[in-house]
């Protein structure tokens, strides 16, 4: 863009060691609901993330030497900032990203809020563990204490709301940071910088780098001062990280894609479960990695429950995010999007049917919105397991409906993918529900609901969803290194 035009575009910088930073070069970032160009973010690389990384290193011994109820005390304050904050970021959340104003609203910032408020609660009620030997006169016990420098890297679907469920306990536990949110959602990431210093945290214990993958992500990983990397985003680009990261042993939290299924039973509650898979399946565009794209129907009640789920999906509107009527946004960006579509083609291809969305129904959008980055929720039915849509994350609007016949045979079939995150199941039978939880190959399975977290409890995949999981516990024992002491007396 000229000059005068890139004017009234907003410009990011770098925060690095409590202070705003400019970069030599930007990329730019797109608003997904108009397809212009909005805003121009750091394209950091080696040189950034080295000062970053400087900043976090000599910032280290004072932020991991103050008590956690020091800590505690801070993450509130910015907790409350944030809150009082909530709608500007909402606003923006919604423009950077393409996702509904009411889903930044409700879910996205809200959820970043309570994020710090969660740990900063939780840093307080950890105990370590201690063990006797009286024939040997000794006694063990643990100790935890903080590792480093964490290097976090969070994905463009939720981007402050996955940016700070790393940060948060990250520095409740007394480490130091430099993130790397996506370089196509970086504004909101932007807006928590400057006001760190007002909820008193200190220069350099949170570092902001802005950029891509490929250059500043790389440079942040093979970082030998950055001994622990917590990554979410694709499987493939996690391959990478292992690879680079590998040389210097570091410690790795990998948060993958998944390919969920749903598994109806016919003596399912269909008044509750239409409308709670219609949201698991296109919530937040389907840009979640918990979104149900494989719907398993028992034969027995397969008919009505497709025409009723068609007839339910069909209500939810696309349309310009900031409309608060809104069910669907933007995708993230017009490659998405063709990505998204494509695998809608490959289905057709393959002669599966189209019930309603993509191809099928037609997309009506405010003139604004022309050249948005828009697509309908589309259903896929009379699918084979093999096709790459039931195999692959789609990562959009898009859901598979399928029958089956027994127990035993759709637990096969849900677990024939490479993924294992999440599972939904919808059945009256308590029986059922424990039987068939228990052989899913799943990190998280929900019954009769969806998206209902707890954040003490570990969250994380299986298999190809990644590696590690996060919660009270599970966070803290990552962002901890323990050690086991020996006293004989």
């Amino acid at each position: 863009p000229t000059m005068a035009h890139s004017k009234a575009l907003l410009v990011l910088e770098n925060f690095i060691g409590g202070k705003f930073v400019p970069c030599s070069s930007y990329i730019d970032s797109y608003n997904p609901s108009t397809g212009d160009v909005y805003c121009r973010v750091p394209d950091s690389g080696k040189e950034e993330v080295e000062a970053a990384v400087k900043a976090a290193k000599e910032a280290f011994p004072i932020w991991s030497s103050k008590s956690p109820l020091e800590r505690s005390q801070i993450l509130n304050k910015l907790a409350d900032l944030i809150e009082h904050d909530l709608e500007a970021f909402a606003q923006a959340e919604s423009k950077d990203q393409g996702k509904t104003i009411t889903f930044a609203r409700t879910v996205d910032i809200p959820r970043a809020v309570h994020n710090f408020r969660f740990f900063a609660s939780s840093i307080l009620h950890h105990v370590t563990e201690c063990t006797e030997m009286p024939a040997m006169g000794c006694v063990h016990y643990t100790s935890r204490a903080p590792v480093g420098v964490a290097g976090l890297i969070s994905p463009w679907n939720l981007p402050l709301y996955l940016l700070t469920w790393k940060i948060a306990p990250a520095i409740a536990c007394g480490n130091t940071v430099v993130a790397k949110p996506s370089e196509m959602t970086s504004v909101t990431a932007w807006m928590m910088c400057k006001l760190l210093e007002k909820a008193g945290v200190p220069a350099g214990v949170v570092n902001v780098v802005f950029g891509t993958g490929a250059k500043a992500g790389e440079a942040l990983v093979c970082h030998p001062d950055v001994p622990l990397l917590s990554f979410t985003g694709s499987t493939l680009t996690a391959q990478r990280i292992t690879e680079k990261s590998a040389p210097h042993c570091k410690r790795l939290s990998l948060e993958l894609g998944g390919k969920n299924p749903a598994i109806i039973f016919d003596d399912a509650d269909l008044h509750q479960c239409i409308p709670t898979t219609v949201r698991s399946s296109f919530a937040n565009q389907g840009e979640i990695c918990l979104c149900t794209s494989r719907i398993f129907v028992q034969r027995g009640i397969y008919n009505e429950f497709l025409k009723r789920f068609v007839e339910e999906t069909k209500k939810w509107k696309t349309g310009n995010p900031s409309d608060p009527t809104i069910n669907v946004g933007a995708l993230i960006s017009k490659e998405h999007l063709e990505k998204v579509r494509n695998y809608v083609k490959k289905a057709q291809a393959e002669g599966a049917r189209v019930l309603c969305g993509e191809g099928v129904d037609p997309l009506a959008l405010p003139p604004g919105n022309q050249k948005g980055y828009f697509m309908l929720p589309t259903i896929i039915t009379e699918v084979k397991d093999e096709s790459c849509c039931m195999q692959e994350e789609i990562f959009g609007p898009v859901t598979c409906v399928v029958a089956f016949d027994t127990e035993e045979e759709v637990i096969k079939r849900a677990n024939g993918v490479k993924y294992g995150l999440a599972a939904t199941v919808w059945s009256g039978n308590v029986g059922r529900v424990h039987r068939v939880a228990h052989r899913l190959q799943s990190g998280l399975v929900w019954t009769n609901c969806w998206l209902v977290r707890d954040l003490n409890l570990p969250f994380g995949g299986m298999k190809a969803s990644g590696i590690g999981r996060e919660g009270a516990k599970d966070s803290y024992e990552f962002f901890t290194e323990v050690k086991t002491i020996t006293i004989k007396h």
